[in-house]
């Protein structure tokens, strides 16, 4: 099991970018979080096997209306979720799909 937080620039806001990361990561079993930051970029925090990861990472590419200019993944200490979920602007959680 390895955790990434990945940072993902480009016009990924308010084009269904997070829900389309989420129906992703489901697909794959990936836990984690997805929410947006301030700044425009994406953070997601996602945790699973290391093929798995570089799976969900490049399918993310495919999420429609996205423009990804750049994405930054590091592997960070392992984390455990019991899914995986969409942590709203006003910090609440969304697991609806």
């Amino acid at each position: 099991m390895k955790t990434l937080e990945i940072i993902i620039t480009g016009r990924v806001q308010k084009v269904g970018f997070r829900a389309c990361a989420r129906k992703i990561a489901i697909d794959l079993n990936v836990t984690g979080t997805v929410m947006n930051l301030a700044d425009g970029k994406v953070q997601i925090y996602a945790s699973a096997d290391p093929i798995i990861l570089e799976k969900f990472i490049s399918m993310l590419y495919s999420c429609p209306r996205a423009v990804i200019r750049d994405m930054h993944a590091t592997e960070i200490l392992p984390r455990t979720y019991a899914e995986f979920s969409i942590i709203k602007n006003n910090g609440r959680i969304s697991t609806l799909l």
